[in-house]
């Protein structure tokens, strides 16, 4: 059997060694646009069963001619191309793992996916991802579902300056969850936030006080929860964060219409992302993962809410960041429990749906324990 793993930056790379570890039967290539960055990877993992080859993702017709080989896809592309990744596996009849930040929506392609015999599995990383599979295992045990609450961030373990903040992932990924408007459910309804509204402080035990905010990481879940009251996902940073981004907001650096400086066209934006890429990652500063998610209801007549709580750290011995082990980790088994058909449903299935079989919960669960990843469940009753 063959993979295909696309995108081999600080997540796609941890993800390729787990599934390569995990999977030693199956020829695991990751791939780059750039050539010597995908073979690095590869020399760097250093198992005999995975090769850097080169690809570009966003070439449609040459991307689903060269995903005729592979068994599987698992996608670690940026945003922008996630849909594209997405519809490629769909038109090649492909499974697929993807844990991009795309803004369209995945679901409206299931028709087509399952008539292509296609599992395609989206926005499986940490959140949404992990978060999903949580509110789909409380949902299961809940006759009806009135709230839904997640809070979730990657942090570095104490603040440093200049944000109190690190990037871990795609400094394009974190822009967009500055900007683009989150989707949330108030009083039954859908309706658009700005993202870093919301604000207010928690207590996040091993942690202490943070700061949370909208952002747009329903995703699905506004989809697929019916009947909810109130649904919202926030982000975690620490106090003050959300304040100095509405100040670089405000101040246009996050706008995408092209500027003349001396002459020379630039998206502020793009400039941004580029300098956080620079300011703000820092290999040297050790992170941790820090996630709660909510769900209350009621079943048999009575009020009952679950709570689940998650704090990640960076992994010494490997170097591995928290934000690379929850989210590169959980795309690695899900792909790994699609292969050995723990997962059979066809079309395009989100992290909820799986995570309301009891079989698969335990033992994604208990596949993450493995690597040292625990999530505590509470239950209380009004």
């Amino acid at each position: 059997m063959k993979a295909l793993i696309l995108g081999c930056g600080n997540i796609g790379s941890v993800a390729t060694q787990d599934f390569a570890e995990s999977m030693s039967s199956v020829e695991v290539f990751v791939a780059d646009k750039n050539m010597v960055r995908a073979k690095e990877v590869a020399k760097r993992i250093g198992k005999g069963n995975v090769a850097g080859i080169q690809l570009n993702a966003s070439n449609h017709n040459e991307l689903v001619h060269n995903l005729e080989t592979f068994d599987l896809v698992m996608g670690f592309l940026p945003g922008d191309l996630g849909y594209r990744l997405v519809k490629a596996c769909v038109d090649a009849g492909k499974d697929l793992v993807d844990v991009s930040y795309m803004p369209e929506n995945p679901l409206t392609l299931n028709d087509e996916a399952a008539r292509a015999n296609a599992t395609i599995i989206p926005s499986c990383g940490l959140a949404p991802g992990i978060s999903n599979i949580l509110v789909g295992h409380a949902i299961r045990r809940l006759d009806t579902t009135q709230t839904v609450h997640i809070m979730v961030g990657g942090l570095p373990a104490t603040p440093v300056p200049p944000l109190g903040y690190t990037i871990t992932f795609s400094a394009e990924s974190v822009i967009d969850e500055y900007t683009r408007k989150a989707r949330i459910i108030k009083n039954s309804k859908v309706i658009d936030v700005e993202a870093l509204t919301g604000l207010e402080e928690v207590e996040f035990p091993g942690v202490g006080t943070l700061e949370a905010f909208y952002t747009d990481g329903l995703k699905t879940l506004l989809h697929t929860v019916k009947g909810v009251e109130d649904m919202w996902e926030k982000t975690l940073r620490y106090p003050g964060h959300a304040k100095n981004i509405e100040l670089l907001k405000a101040l246009g650096f996050f706008d995408e219409e092209p500027i003349g400086v001396n002459g020379v066209n630039l998206s502020p934006r793009r400039l941004s992302a580029r300098l956080f890429g620079q300011k703000l990652l820092m290999p040297g500063v050790k992170d941790i993962v820090a996630m709660k998610v909510e769900v209350s209801g009621v079943r048999s007549g009575r009020h009952v809410s679950y709570a689940y709580h998650l704090l990640d750290q960076y992994d010494e011995r490997k170097g591995i960041t928290a934000m690379a082990r929850t989210t590169a980790y959980t795309a690695s088994i899900i792909a790994q429990l699609i292969l050995r058909k723990v997962i059979r449903e066809k079309g395009v299935v989100p992290p909820e749906r799986i995570g309301m079989s009891e079989e698969f919960f335990s033992t994604f669960l208990e596949e993450l324990r493995k690597r040292g990843i625990k999530i505590t469940e509470s239950k209380t009753y009004a």
